[in-house]
C-alpha cells in the first residue's frame, strides 16, 4: 500500500518524492547485471572489474558505463514502486531518481517512467550512496524536504535526511532494523521466498538428459547388476547437480537474450524472481555437491565431469555465438554423458554407441536451434540477439538436421550388420525394426519444428510428446523380443 497522505493527498503536499533505483524501482541491480555482460561478450576483459574497482565504485561504474551495454530497456521494473510513482504524480509531485549507479544509467531508467523530473547518480568520482546521496539530497531539497523509497541497509542515512521513510523489504531482517529505527516506515513490498523459482532455475526437467548414464549399463545388459546400477544413480546425480550449476551460469551471462525471448523471459533470474548474487551462490553449491559425489566414482569419471563442466561454461562464455560450433558442442555434451556412463560403471566403451550418440543428438541440437528460430521468425521478431544464426539460415539449418539425424540410423543399420550383434540378441533380425522408428521420429521431430509446433528443447519436446512415448515403448517392446 502506498501511504495514506500519498493516496489521500493533500492538495498543499508538494513535497518530492525521490526513488532510488537498484532492487527498488528495478528488480535487478545495474552493477550486477554489467559485469555479467562484461564477462559474457568480453571474458578476456573480466580482469579489468579488478582493475577499475581498485579506483572505485564509481570508477568501477563509469567504467563499465564506457564498456558495456546492460540492456537496460528490457529490465523488470518493480509494480509497487512504480504504483508509488503514479500516485505522487497524481497529486502533482515532483518525483527524481537518486541511484548509486552511474548517472548515464539511471537517465536511461528515467526514460522509461512517465514524469520523473530529474535523477542523481554517480559520476565517476563521488559514489551515490548512503551519506553521499544523503547529503546530495539535502543540498537539493534540503533536511526533511522529500520522501524516500529504498531497499538496502546502506538507505539508512538517506532516511534520517528525509521526511518520511519507505521501505522495499527483500529479507524480513531488513524489515526489522528499518522498524527499529524508523517507526512509521511505510513498507510497500515485502519478502517472498517461495521456493519454486529456485526450483525452476535448477531446471530438474532437464535432469532427463542425464538419464544417458544409464545407456551403457543398458546396450551391455547389466543394468540389473547392483552395483554398476548404483554407480549409474551417483553418475545421474553428479551430472544433474553439475548441469543445474552450469543451466544457472548460462542464464546468468544471457540475461538479455533470455527477456528478449517469447518463453526464457519467464525464467527466475531474467524475471528477476531471484537476485544475481543469490544465484552465483546456488551455482557454487550445486557445483560442489556434483564435484563430491563425483569423488566418490572412478577417477575417470571426475575427469569426465570436470571436462564436461569445462565445456559448459566455454559455451556459456563464447562457443554458443559460434554458428554451428554451437549445436557441435551441444551434441557432445549429451555425447559425454554416456561416456561417463561408461566410467562410472565400467561397461566397455562401444564404438557404435558413441558414433550413434554422435550425429543422433547433434541432430536434436541442430533441431533446437531451428525451433528457435522459427519461433523468432513466427513473431515476426529479426535474427536473435548473441548468436551466429539469422532467419534465413533455416534453409540449410533443417537439412543439416535430417542429415545427421539418418546418420545416425545408419550408423544402427552397420551395428546391426556387425558381428558383435549375435552375442547380445537372440534373435537379432528384429531389431531391423528398430530403424523405421527412428527414420519416424526424427523425421517428425524435423517438421514440427518447421511448423513451430515444438518446444525449442527438443528432449523437453519427447519427455511430454505422447507420440514419442508411443514410440519409445515400441523400441522397447522391440530390444525385448530380440533378446
Amino acid at each position: 500500500m502506498i501511504d495514506q497522505q500519498m493516496q489521500q493527498g493533500a492538495s498543499a503536499d508538494r513535497t518530492p518524492l525521490v526513488v532510488d533505483v537498484d532492487g527498488t524501482l528495478i528488480r535487478t541491480d545495474l552493477l550486477f547485471e554489467a559485469a555479467l555482460q562484461l564477462i559474457a561478450t568480453q571474458p578476456w576483459n573480466a580482469w579489468k572489474l579488478l582493475s577499475w574497482l581498485a579506483g572505485g565504485k564509481a570508477s568501477l561504474k563509469k567504467n563499465l558505463v564506457d564498456t558495456v551495454d546492460p540492456h537496460i530497456s528490457s529490465m523488470p521494473l518493480r509494480d509497487e514502486t512504480v504504483a508509488a510513482i503514479s500516485a505522487a504524480k497524481a497529486q502533482g509531485r515532483e518525483v527524481w531518481l537518486a541511484s548509486a549507479s552511474d548517472h548515464r544509467w539511471v537517465e536511461q531508467i528515467a526514460a522509461r517512467i512517465d514524469g520523473v523530473d530529474g535523477v542523481m547518480g554517480s559520476d565517476g568520482i563521488t559514489n551515490l550512496a548512503g551519506p553521499n546521496k544523503a547529503a546530495a539530497l539535502v543540498e537539493r531539497f534540503g533536511h526533511k524536504g522529500f520522501d524516500y523509497i529504498g531497499d538496502h541497509m546502506v538507505d539508512m542515512p538517506v532516511w534520517d535526511a528525509a521526511r518520511h521513510a519507505i521501505l522495499i523489504a527483500h529479507t524480513g531482517g531488513l524489515e526489522r532494523a528499518v522498524k527499529r529505527r524508523f517507526p512509521d516506515v511505510e513498507v510497500i513490498a515485502r519478502p517472498r521466498t517461495p521456493i519454486r523459482p529456485y526450483l525452476k532455475a535448477m531446471r530438474p526437467y532437464q535432469w532427463a538428459k542425464n538419464t544417458l548414464v544409464f545407456l551403457p549399463a543398458i546396450a551391455g545388459h547389466s543394468i540389473g547388476d547392483f552395483a554398476v546400477l548404483l554407480a549409474a544413480f551417483m553418475a545421474f546425480w553428479a551430472f544433474s547437480f553439475a548441469a543445474s550449476s552450469a543451466y544457472i551460469i548460462n542464464d546468468l551471462l544471457d540475461l538479455p537474450g533470455d527477456r528478449d525471448h517469447h518463453r526464457k523471459s519467464r525464467r527466475p533470474f531474467a524475471a528477476a524472481q531471484i537476485s544475481i548474487p543469490r544465484g552465483i551462490v546456488m551455482a557454487i553449491g550445486l557445483m560442489a555437491v556434483a564435484i563430491g559425489i563425483a569423488a566418490l566414482l572412478p577417477l575417470e569419471f571426475l575427469a569426465i565431469l570436470l571436462g564436461y563442466v569445462a565445456l559448459t561454461l566455454g559455451y556459456s562464455l563464447f562457443l554458443k555465438r559460434q554458428m554451428l560450433v554451437d549445436v557441435i558442442i551441444l551434441g557432445g555434451l549429451y555425447t559425454i554423458r554416456v561416456l561417463g556412463g561408461i566410467a562410472a560403471t565400467g561397461e566397455e566403451k562401444s564404438q557404435w554407441l558413441l558414433m550413434f550418440c554422435l550425429f543422433f543428438f547433434l541432430s536434436l541440437a541442430i533441431v533446437k536451434r531451428c525451433s528457435e528460430l522459427v519461433a523468432r521468425r513466427d513473431a515476426g521478431k529479426s535474427s536473435p540477439p548473441g548468436r551466429g544464426y539469422a532467419i534465413n539460415d533455416l534453409a540449410m539449418l533443417l537439412p543439416l538436421g535430417a542429415a545427421a539425424g539418418y546418420a545416425s540410423v545408419m550408423v544402427v543399420m552397420l551395428y546391426l550388420s556387425s558381428p558383435q550383434i549375435t552375442s547380445l540378441y537372440a534373435h537379432p533380425l528384429r531389431m531391423w525394426l528398430i530403424c523405421p522408428l527412428l527414420i519416424y521420429w526424427i523425421s517428425r521431430a524435423l517438421m514440427l519444428s518447421n511448423r513451430n509446433e515444438m518446444h525449442d528443447d527438443p528432449i523437453i519436446f519427447a519427455i511430454t510428446d505422447k507420440v514419442s512415448w508411443l514410440t519409445g515403448v515400441v523400441a522397447a517392446v522391440i530390444i525385448a523380443i530380440s533378446i
